[in-house]
């Protein structure tokens, strides 16, 4: 049990650096290279990127909820 545990870890947490980094491409290296600033105007996501900011959202919460369960079941042992 614990070592599937250990392997869900690693699974979401690559799934989760792969869909922070996509979402981080179209914002923040723009501004970090000297492109166009938007100044405090905020954006609405649509289509794909609204359902890969959700998709992050729930893979970090099922991470958080896999490494306590993980910390608990490891305690027992």
């Amino acid at each position: 049990m614990a070592v599937a545990l250990q392997i869900a870890t690693i699974i979401l947490s690559i799934l989760l650096v792969v869909l922070i980094l996509l979402q981080v491409r179209g914002e923040g290296l723009g501004s970090l290279l000297g492109g166009i600033e938007m100044g405090g105007m905020g954006r609405t996501r649509r289509g794909i990127e609204k359902s890969v900011f959700h998709l992050t959202i729930g893979l970090a919460a099922a991470f958080l909820v896999i490494c306590i369960f993980s910390a608990v079941v490891t305690r027992q042992l």
